[in-house]
């Protein structure tokens, strides 16, 4: 059952990634551009991936999308038409639609066993534990508290001003680009 999930919203995410691509309206492809990263962040949550799916949803889908519809408001880019849409964007939408299709139709024949027995039988398959100085640590950590509380104290302790700094860019990048818009209106 949760393959047959799984399946739907893979094709939903592609389906809506190809509906992006051939929208004219900037805002038709920034709303299908949201229902694929909706789509992508439901994969994670069946992939026992919860945090990153969350965190796919509140960050990509949620936030950025919202920052990406006001920079289309405020740069007025609805009325602009785009040359690569319309035939040749519908031609090149399904050549790339194939060539993805030839590509996942090599990995059909894989499965999750599979795999795991061919990365453990490779040559170059390390585990986390010894590639890394605190690798262990780590593991011991995400094993005791959670993928959050293992994220949480390094993101907070140790790398709290990079972490902030980060946000000061985006934050200046976001004004700028705010103040840029207004010169042109």
């Amino acid at each position: 059952m949760t393959e047959t999930v799984f399946y739907v919203f893979a094709a939903a995410a592609v389906i809506s990634a190809a509906l992006c691509v051939l929208q004219r309206s900037p805002i038709g492809a920034l709303i299908w551009l949201v229902q694929a990263m909706l789509a992508l962040g439901a994969i994670f949550v069946l992939l026992d991936a919860q945090f990153i799916g969350v965190i796919q949803i509140l960050v990509y889908a949620g936030a950025i999308m919202v920052l990406f519809l006001f920079i289309i408001m405020l740069l007025n880019m609805g009325r602009t038409t785009s040359d690569i849409r319309g035939p040749a964007g519908i031609a090149a939408t399904i050549v790339l639609a194939g060539l993805i299709a030839l590509e996942l139709g090599g990995l059909w024949a894989y499965s999750t066993p599979r795999i795991g027995r061919e990365v453990r039988a490779s040559a170059g398959f390390i585990e986390a534990g010894k590639a890394f100085a605190g690798g262990q640590a780590v593991q011991d950590a995400t094993a005791a508290h959670g993928v959050v509380g293992g994220i949480a104290p390094p993101l907070f302790n140790e790398y709290l001003v990079p972490f902030e700094v980060t946000s000061i860019l985006l934050l200046a990048a976001i004004v700028g680009a705010v103040v840029l818009a207004k010169r042109k209106v």
